[in-house]
This record gives C-alpha cells, sequence and structure tokens, in this order.
C-alpha cells in the first residue's frame, strides 16, 4: 500500500452473500468505491431494515457483480523457512539467487525446497518471487518511484525486460496502470 492510501475493511457474513469463497482482489467500481466510504461513518451495528441496511444490500449486490484477480494476493506461508525468505526478499526484492541457491541456505535440496514452495503457496517460487516482485512493484510506482528505478531495484536487466513482465500480467504497461492510478486518485479527491 502507497504511504497516502486508507484501507477500508468490509466484513460481510458468509452466509449472506455469494462472494468468492478464496481469497482474490475484486476490481471495484467508483459506486463500490463510495459505497464503502459511506458505510465507513455509521456504526457497524444497524438495525435490519432501515438506511444502512438498504445500502449494506447495495453494496452486495455490486461486490458479486465485481471482477476479481488473484494478481494481487501473495500467500505467505506458516513455514518459519519461507517466512524468512519472504522477508528477506522484501529487504532485498533485487535478489536473482536461484532456487538451487535458496535451497541451500535453507539446507534443503532443490527438490525440497521446490515441493514445499508449491505446497504452501499453491505456486511455484518463480510465480511466487514474481507476484511479490509485482506487489512491490505497484506500490513503488504508486508512491512515485520511476519504471527505471523499480525495474532496476527488482532486479531486471533493463527496464524493458520489467514492462514485458508487468504487461504480461497485469494486463497492462507500468505508464497505463499509473495513468489509470492517479484517474482514481483525482476521481476520490473530487468534492
Amino acid at each position: 500500500m502507497a504511504d497516502f492510501g486508507r484501507i477500508y475493511t468490509v466484513f460481510i457474513d458468509p452466509q449472506v452473500s455469494m462472494l468468492p469463497r478464496t481469497c482474490c482482489t475484486l476490481m471495484i467500481t467508483s459506486l463500490v468505491r463510495e459505497l464503502i466510504h459511506r458505510l465507513s461513518v455509521f456504526p457497524p451495528l444497524y438495525p435490519l431494515e432501515g438506511p444502512t441496511s438498504r445500502l449494506g444490500r447495495v453494496l452486495l449486490d455490486e461486490l458479486v457483480q465485481m471482477s476479481t484477480t488473484d494478481e494481487m494476493y501473495l500467500p505467505i506461508s506458516a513455514d518459519s523457512r519461507l517466512q524468512h525468505l519472504a522477508a528477506a526478499l522484501l529487504q532485498n526484492p533485487g535478489d536473482r539467487s536461484t532456487i538451487g541457491e535458496l535451497a541451500a541456505r535453507y539446507a534443503m535440496s532443490e527438490s525440497t525446497f521446490a515441493r514445499l514452495v508449491v505446497k504452501e503457496t499453491g505456486m511455484t517460487f518463480g510465480r511466487w518471487r514474481q507476484r511479490l516482485q509485482l506487489l512491490i512493484a505497484m506500490q513503488r510506482l504508486t508512491a512515485g518511484s520511476s519504471v527505471q528505478t523499480v525495474s532496476l531495484d527488482l532486479g531486471y536487466e533493463t527496464p524493458s525486460a520489467f514492462i514485458t513482465m508487468f504487461k504480461k500480467t497485469m494486463g497492462k504497461s507500468p505508464r497505463r496502470f499509473l495513468a489509470e492510478r492517479a484517474r482514481l486518485i483525482n476521481l476520490e479527491t473530487l468534492p
């Protein structure tokens, strides 16, 4: 999350909605964002009938129609070795150690390490590291870092290699991502 970001948490009883049962990111609309913002000023315990409840039902109706993506989700394992690895990569996201080098660092064979990562995260190590780097990139780009700086910090040989990965994963270039983020931020600051 960028330093200037705000977090709103919406608690929804899983018995009441048809929302996904697994962790994912919803690509929310301006309406959903405004409904969440409006509902945040009301007390959490409200009558089942009344304006707050009606707004909540509209929010649920809208949320179940949202597109989802898992590109913003990074599973972190309960395994202490993988937690240590995640912390190390957050500190140094440009670490380009091979899977064999990382396995040796944690006193495992390469195949054991690879199986552990898949078992604990549901994805290969390469995919998991790329997801971590993508999340770091989005945070840094949103905070104002240049594409060149971010690509070098993440260990890419050239900015074009980073742009290719970003576009392949996100479906848009970093420039387009930033333009869309700027548009959203401008919409949020309108009176």
